[in-house]
């Protein structure tokens, strides 16, 4: 059969792509169903062919599949923040599962390794201690806040969400009503004009403290004292700022805070660990899934007190922090200056004296330290961008010879590349351990162990 354009078609789903399509094949002719799971029985109209593959639109479910549920969110499918609400939660952590192990055994050419059984949340919803909310206008000149659409920077005006803390229901409540009622304008992208283009929210966990930060296009935010006034009102209101980013693009933040409430930051737990965060801060969006995998770290690493630790992409210092107390040394190495002056700072709340962090590209500071002082480690834990790890570092850190290598990753495909590469220099990966942190997506959160092979 030739598969046409704009025809539609009746097929099976079996199984599912990186990105949560649905895939089948219609005579052997692969097509890629946005919406659509296995054990679906579909209507689809082809809406782009290419020579062995195209892609479709999901018309009609003949047969829905077994692993089928009803999205809480009546937006789940045109919202871009949840590709997978209509898959039961099981066969999420299954797809997720399962993603990684392909990924490993296909780009990382990875053989006789031990993968653990997934860690998934207790439960799956209201588990984000962060939000960016976008804001604009919509057509009949209401203000509205909430989450671009799939692939689209079109705002879906969405004021109760089911992953996010249920207190951003009322945070955005009052900030639609000041922009209202004072006349401060939305940002208009295309234009380039107004002013408020995000709403970033932080919810401490453990203490309960909340943060607000406004990224506005202007250097200056009006009726500043009666946004202050009004959010002061909410239980646990800790930190009231705005961001300025004035350029055009997708970029979120900008560099410069500006503080009108409170101390500019609010604190949070990871284990016993106290961290204070800012605006620019990054802190892991899952609290009580990142204690979970911290732990993981720590148990891969197999530190004692006289192991020395290098914790690359280190951020803030969450990990060199929580780690700090089972080791001799650990040293930090972020790109970020504001991140390392947090953690800084997050060492002396805790009263940690054996961590010492250096601000710049990993794939820089660690072979320059290596060349001049032979900088040395028992274990090197890294947890690199999207976009893994630079092959010089990744270098650097075979010439090391560090025993092992705890590797955190939110890319698989990335993951998977970077350990090929490891095994092809003298590590061996022993363990992998993948934790959902972000349930109803389909991003996964890996945790891998490497041993240095004997020579």
């Amino acid at each position: 059969m030739d598969i046409k354009k704009n025809q539609i078609y009746r097929m099976n789903i079996d199984d599912i792509g990186e990105a949560g399509e649905g895939i089948g094949k219609i005579d052997g002719y692969t097509l890629f169903v946005k919406d659509a799971l296995i054990g679906d029985e579909i209507e689809v109209k082809v809406i782009k062919t290419k020579k062995s593959y195209g892609y479709g639109r999901l018309l009609k479910i003949i047969e829905p599949s077994p692993f089928r549920v009803t999205p809480r969110c009546e937006y789940a499918r045109v919202c871009g923040g949840c590709q997978i609400q209509h898959l039961n939660y099981e066969q999420q952590l299954k797809y997720k599962e399962d993603k990684v192990r392909n990924l490993l055994e296909r780009v990382g050419k990875l053989k006789n390794f031990t993968m653990l059984p997934i860690l998934g949340m207790k439960d799956p919803y209201y588990y984000r201690n962060k939000a960016q909310f976008p804001v604009g206008m919509s057509k009949d000149g209401r203000v509205i806040t909430g989450f671009y659409a799939k692939r689209t920077h079109s705002i879906i005006d969405i004021e109760h969400c089911y992953i996010q803390a249920p207190v951003n229901e009322v945070l955005t409540g009052i900030i639609k009503m000041w922009m209202q009622e004072t006349g401060v304008p939305p940002y208009d992208e295309e234009k380039h004009e107004g002013l408020v283009r995000h709403l970033l929210t932080r919810v401490g966990k453990r203490t309960g403290e909340i943060m607000v930060c406004l990224v506005i296009n202007g250097k200056k935010l009006p009726a500043g004292d009666d946004l202050v006034r009004r959010l002061k009102a909410v239980t646990g209101m800790t930190s009231i700022c705005y961001n300025v980013n004035m350029a055009k693009g997708n970029v979120i933040l900008g560099d410069r805070v500006v503080n009108l409430y409170g101390p500019g930051y609010i604190t949070d737990y990871i284990g016993e660990v106290k961290f204070q965060i800012s605006p620019l801060s990054f802190y892991q969006v899952n609290p009580e899934q990142t204690e979970i995998l911290y732990g993981k770290v720590l148990e891969f690493a197999e530190l004692d007190k006289d192991k020395v630790v290098w914790d690359l992409y280190c951020g803030i210092g969450t990990i060199s922090l929580f780690l700090a107390k089972k080791l001799k040394f650990v040293y930090g190495v972020e790109i970020v200056p504001q991140a390392i002056a947090d953690a800084k700072v997050n060492m002396e709340i805790n009263e940690i004296e054996n961590a010492s962090f250096f601000v710049g590209k990993a794939e820089e500071v660690l072979p320059g330290l290596y060349e001049r002082e032979e900088a040395y480690a028992d274990v090197i834990v890294v947890d690199p961008p999207r976009k893994g790890c630079d092959e010089e570092l990744l270098g650097c850190m075979v010439r090391m010879r560090p025993e092992r290598i705890v590797y955190v990753s939110c890319n698989p495909g990335t993951l998977a590349r970077d350990l090929r590469y490891l095994e092809e220099h003298g590590f061996k990966v022993e363990k992998v351990q993948c934790i959902d942190m972000f349930g109803m997506s389909v991003h996964v959160e890996t945790v891998v162990k490497l041993e240095r092979k004997a020579r």
